[in-house]
């Protein structure tokens, strides 16, 4: 799923999908706009045209969502968004949990108007009630765990400790690639040790040691396949390996690679030593989209020139000086408390040490 929420008219619109189907992948766009209210933008007749000619009666390989946020505001206006999207029969993804920006407010008014339906998905939800957990549960909602970001900006402690006790299904995303990884074999390790850090540092709250992890290797495998599968309503075309689902793989293979062997547990050679320069094939839909490491049909130059191309543009409309200042941002002050036990060369530590 592509969380495009910076679409700001349809003809954003048009070449963010122009940019997917250039990809030989399957993708939902999630359509959203930051720049204006959900109750807007969903309900003007190029929002309804667009998702007609692009999405209606594609298939499997382009679906289609509609992102936005619910910060609680009185009225609750983003009722009509959510009506749009029961109109069309497309599904809803929220940023939610996010510290300070949605909370329990957005939930109650999800709840309450009864648009938390099965499959729909809430991103991060780091920092819920447990009665919004609940709700979420109850309803057959989705979370998507984006453990980089969560750690890096602040939406809250990467989850999945939490959400395992409301049994809420998990799936795994990486958010702002631009900045972290965007990798999925990063995103299996960094949630794994996320949720163990935080069952260690239960545990020592309570003068307990962990010796038996709860989250396993291939928990975080299938929160990463099956999981991202079942979270898009995919399951039953892609997400694992069984007869009757679409040829969707990806195998991983490095004979040159000093971790590759021996490969004692699969799930934990995956999740802890594997990366994407391990990737040997993909097929996506049967078809063989990479092979021996290297992308098939994909012009990769052409993509590397189009990036160059934008972050000139970009450099040049910020200025040297401007760009420099966002690509290294000051360092905010940390206060350090005082340690009583600093070690001292005056008078009153000479008299402890003669003393002793």
């Amino acid at each position: 799923m592509d969380w495009s929420h910076g679409l700001r008219t349809t003809d954003h619109a048009e070449a963010a999908v122009d940019a997917l189907e250039e990809v030989p992948g399957r993708f939902v766009l999630a359509y959203g706009n930051i720049f204006q209210g959900a109750w807007e933008w969903t309900t003007t007749p190029e929002f309804r045209d667009f998702y007609t000619r692009r999405f209606d009666g594609k298939g499997d390989m382009l679906k289609f969502q509609i992102a936005f946020d619910l910060p609680g505001i009185e009225g609750f206006p983003e009722k009509a968004a959510f009506e749009v999207a029961r109109d069309l029969g497309v599904g809803v993804t929220t940023h939610a949990g996010v510290w300070k920006v949605t909370g329990d407010a957005g939930i109650n008014q999800m709840y309450d108007n009864g648009f938390m339906t099965p499959g729909t998905m809430y991103v991060h939800a780091a920092t819920l009630s447990p009665d919004s957990y609940h709700k979420i549960a109850a309803t057959g909602g989705f979370a998507s765990v984006s453990t980089e970001s969560e750690c890096n900006a602040g939406q809250g402690y990467s989850p999945t400790w939490r959400l395992r006790k409301y049994g809420i299904p998990v799936s795994l995303s990486q958010d702002t690639s631009v900045w972290w990884s965007g990798d999925i074999f990063s995103a299996m390790r960094a949630t794994l040790n996320a949720d163990r850090a935080k069952e260690h540092d239960e545990a020592h709250e309570k003068d307990e040691t962990v010796t038996n992890h709860i989250l396993r290797a291939e928990d975080v495998v299938d929160y990463g396949t099956r999981g991202g599968a079942k979270a898009l309503g995919l399951d039953s075309v892609t997400g694992s390996i069984e007869v009757g689902k679409k040829a969707d793989l990806v195998l991983v293979r490095n004979d040159n690679s000093p971790v590759s062997f021996p490969v004692l547990h699969p799930y934990g050679h995956v999740v802890y030593q594997a990366n994407r320069g391990d990737v040997h094939t993909v097929l996506v839909n049967g078809k063989v989209v990479k092979f021996d490491h290297k992308l098939v049909g994909v012009d990769l130059a052409k993509a590397k020139a189009s990036i160059e191309s934008t972050i000139e543009y970009l450099k040049a409309e910020h200025g040297q000086e401007e760009w420099g200042k966002g690509m290294h941002p000051e360092i905010p002050e940390h206060e350090t408390l005082n340690n009583p036990y600093t070690y001292r060369t005056d008078a009153g530590a000479s008299a402890w040490k003669e003393s002793e």
